[in-house]
């Protein structure tokens, strides 16, 4: 038998006392009358060594430093405003956007650069529950999304779809020959040679994400692709 398969699964519902955990996101956890319990609906997975709590519900809490992938859903005059798949709106300046400390000019016309519908990668930089999250794409790597394709999940499955050590990831990556960026609010870019190729492996992250409680999902995820390609002739 497996070590995965002597893992023991036990439905935990909001309010329930949870024991023996190893690894925590407190945002799914609380202290009450010294015990942990649990603030949300999820899996309390125990082996010999302890217990992992994985949320099955939950939504993505902004952080400062976080990478996110924001949707763009509407401009004011000096900023954009995107949805990070979060009760809390992100703000995008135009400054930013262009560079302007780092020597770049704002056009005359900056919403034709960025526009409602287009996707952003970006870091979040300042939030205090206050105010809304301010990000930046003045870093490598960052800015509008202009290729490939983004699907949004729940939040709380994204450990899963990276997997332990990055497995799940890796696994996807190597089945499909894309490039996948998930990024912990939940949306994933993905980049493919072709289209076809875009809708597997998005096929597949939704099949991570409805089946993430389940035993032997890796194998089933790389088996998945390599059928869907060899139908697909991709």
């Amino acid at each position: 038998m497996s070590q995965e398969e002597k893992v023991k699964k036990v439905l935990v519902l909001p309010g329930d006392k949870v024991e023996g955990i190893k690894q925590v996101q407190n945002i799914y956890l609380f202290d009450y009358n010294g015990e942990r319990r649990a603030a949300v609906v999820g899996l309390l997975n125990i082996k010999d060594e302890g217990a992992s709590f994985v949320p099955l519900k939950g939504f993505y809490f902004p952080n400062e430093g976080d990478i996110v992938i924001g949707l763009v859903t509407s401009h004011a005059a000096a900023n954009w405003f995107l949805d990070i798949n979060s009760p809390y709106q992100a703000t995008l300046s135009i400054q930013d956007f262009f560079g302007v400390k780092q020597g770049g000019q704002v056009p005359d016309d900056p919403f034709t650069y960025l526009k409602i519908g287009d996707y952003v990668k970006a870091r979040i930089v300042a939030f205090d529950r206050v105010r809304s999250p301010a990000l930046t794409v003045q870093d490598k790597g960052l800015g509008r999304i202009t290729e490939g394709t983004v699907v949004t999940v729940r939040p709380v499955k994204v450990p899963r779809i990276i997997g332990k050590k990055g497995s799940m990831i890796e696994t996807i990556k190597s089945a499909s020959g894309c490039d996948v960026f998930v990024a912990v609010n939940g949306r994933v870019h993905i980049t493919c040679q072709n289209e076809v190729l875009q809708e597997i492996v998005a096929e597949a992250i939704k099949m991570i994400e409805t089946q993430s409680h389940t035993t032997g999902l890796t194998a089933r995820v790389k088996q998945f692709i390599e059928e869907e390609r060899r139908v697909r002739g991709v």
